[in-house]
């Protein structure tokens, strides 16, 4: 199950797991990492010459140990550490052989071809769950199985677009904005992962694995969240509110002597000493401001006042002070400057992967902090192929004479 590069720890909670990966771009592989990173074995299942796509997703690309370019992507990176590359044409029958061999050995199987993209090499749920019935099969589709969209493929910003999240998004002057990552991506990858741990669990209870069918359109329309149940409540649809809340205020960005942050008031005991902090005994005082529905209902009036208050003094003097009063506040950072947090270098968010090319692969630390199943350094993404041979020899027996043909056919 491992080689030189992957030796997962037993005391990482999901040691002994293996995660076939059929998966490319981002929702599915964010999944496989997160599975990877809690000490899953994960075989990444590759295309010979080209890999998953967006191993050319570049610039910026990796440089090696002596500085020069090579052509691991950074998007690549962000979402394939700790697994083994396996380069096979499921094209060829061969190629769909081994890979129908290698599900026989593991325990999930994810993947984001389109709705039967698959079963025409015998890689569907079915034909697969028929050779090994405790296969946790995990599809990842833009629409689902079924519903008149099924057969559409499905990109994050379309799906943002779809789901009412950009109708959300942005200032009210301005166009419908996407987020600033494929954040619906994100949360498909981190639902998968929810789901396929959801599904060991209960193969543990039924001895049977089971299909997970998960849409990036129903993961977009769930996170809504507070959104849609303004609207399914309150029978209107939110509209764009820039960076305020619909539900509480003050609870946005305000502009400072130099430069903005953010006010983040989340209740009434807050709000007054906010007021006693700006000097604003008016609005303190003020029945219409004494409650946040008040305050959500007479925000046109009251959200001037605050931000003529906060234009009186800098970022720094007001963090200060609200930090003091114990008053949710906090500056308005570009990525560098949140890598450079005194907290994020204290939970050493940043890492230095060391890379097989040389020199070392930048990431982000895993969120995850478990204190009985720790997870251990996590190891770079692999290069196209990395372990092919290790892989094929190692959980399939194959000799290196048999290799050699396989590759010689274009198989590997």
């Amino acid at each position: 199950m491992t080689d030189d590069r992957t030796s997962p720890s037993p005391a990482q909670a999901l040691a002994g797991i293996r995660v076939l990966d059929l998966s490319r771009v981002l929702a599915g592989p964010w999944a496989t990492q997160m599975l990877g990173d809690l000490g899953a074995d994960i075989i990444k299942i590759e295309k010979p010459g080209a890999g998953d796509d967006t191993r050319g997703w570049g610039p910026p690309w990796l440089a090696d140990g002596e500085g020069r370019e090579t052509r691991e992507s950074a998007y690549f990176l962000a979402a394939n550490r700790n697994k083994r590359s396996v380069t096979i044409d499921m094209a060829k029958p061969e190629g769909q052989a081994l890979i129908r061999r290698l599900a026989q050995t593991s325990d999930v199987l994810v993947e984001n071809f389109k709705v039967g993209g698959l079963k025409r090499y015998g890689l569907d749920h079915d034909s697969l769950a028929a050779l090994n019935p405790r296969l946790v099969y995990c599809s990842i589709t833009g629409f689902g199985q079924d519903g008149p969209e099924a057969g559409r493929a499905g990109y994050d910003f379309m799906i943002q677009g779809m789901s009412g999240l950009m109708s959300v998004t942005g200032s009210p002057e301005s166009e419908p904005q996407k987020i600033g990552v494929a954040l619906v991506d994100v949360l498909t990858g981190l639902h998968a992962a929810i789901a396929v741990l959801a599904a060991l669990q209960q193969r543990q209870r039924t001895g049977r694995g089971q299909y997970v069918d998960l849409a990036l359109f129903d993961v977009a329309m769930a996170s809504l969240a507070n959104q849609a149940l303004n609207f399914l409540v309150g029978g209107t649809a939110p509209r764009r509110l820039g960076n305020a809340h619909p539900n509480i205020v003050p609870y946005q960005a305000f502009e400072t002597a130099d430069g903005h942050l953010i006010l983040a008031v989340g209740n009434d005991a807050q709000f007054a000493r906010f007021c006693r902090i700006a000097d604003l005994p008016e609005v303190a005082g003020d029945a219409r401001f004494l409650a946040n529905a008040g305050r959500v209902a007479h925000r046109e009036v009251l959200i001037p006042l605050v931000a003529a208050a906060l234009r009186r003094q800098t970022t720094g003097e007001w963090l200060a002070m609200l930090d003091t009063a114990g008053i949710p506040a906090g500056p308005i950072n570009t990525i560098a400057q949140a890598f450079a947090e005194p907290q994020a270098l204290a939970r050493g968010l940043a890492l230095n992967l060391p890379h097989v090319l040389g020199g070392v692969a930048p990431g982000v630390r895993s969120p995850l902090r478990l204190s009985d199943s720790p997870l251990d350094a996590p190891l770079a993404p692999p290069t196209l192929g990395q372990h092919t041979d290790a892989v094929l020899a190692q959980v399939l027996g194959l000799s290196a004479e048999e290799r050699a043909r396989l590759r010689s056919a274009g198989v590997l």
